[in-house]
């Protein structure tokens, strides 16, 4: 018969509630509180304020650490999309994945742009995000812009048309999830049109 030593049954125990207190913000977050306090926090994830900050040095600590969880919620749907395929569909499967993006993680992103100033793991990480988002623009549209000196503007403005913020405007304007799509699908096919 074997036994596991006490110390591996707490760090266990340890490693669960600081999986829940991350769990606990993202739940926050999702659920349309940008900004949850460490008492919020701490509620949510059943466990005491002080709890909060034996597993975490302070918010930001704590909020670096769900960036990281996020970011591993959203690499399942970061596939990279074949940049052979005709540009009808290469346009489809890029919204397509934006779209579950913005709709499913949308409210992470807005509470990161909201505490991105006080915090450089939020900075860092939207910055990352928007230069791979626009290095992945390129690979898959590079080869419709046949002008070099419009290269930059146009990937830059299909980066807008396509981005989180063109998004949310759409939406809070009232557009369904479809109307928002033909609208970014209109735009984009008018954009890398030859």
């Amino acid at each position: 018969m074997t036994t596991v030593p006490a110390t591996d049954g707490r760090s266990a125990r340890a490693e669960r509630t600081r999986d829940s207190v991350v769990n606990a913000v993202l739940e926050l977050v999702t659920a349309g509180n940008p900004r949850p306090t460490a008492k919020e926090i701490a509620d949510q994830a059943g466990i005491s304020v002080r709890s909060v900050y034996v597993h975490f040095d302070d918010l930001d600590d704590l909020f670096r650490a769900a960036v990281d969880r996020h970011q591993e919620h959203l690499a399942g749907l970061l596939y990279l999309i074949d940049a052979g395929l005709p540009i009808a569909d290469r346009i489809r499967l890029k919204i397509d994945q934006r779209v579950e993006l913005f709709e499913r993680f949308g409210a992470v992103r807005r509470a990161a742009q909201q505490w991105a100033p006080q915090s450089p793991a939020f900075q860092r990480a939207l910055k990352r995000g928007s230069k791979i988002a626009r290095m992945d623009l390129d690979r898959l549209f590079g080869a419709e812009i046949h002008d070099p000196d419009l290269r930059d503007l146009t990937l830059a403005a299909v980066d807008a048309v396509s981005g989180p913020a063109a998004w949310d405007t759409l939406r809070e304007n009232g557009n369904s999830v479809e109307e928002a799509r033909a609208i970014i699908t209109f735009a984009l096919t008018r954009l890398l049109e030859r």
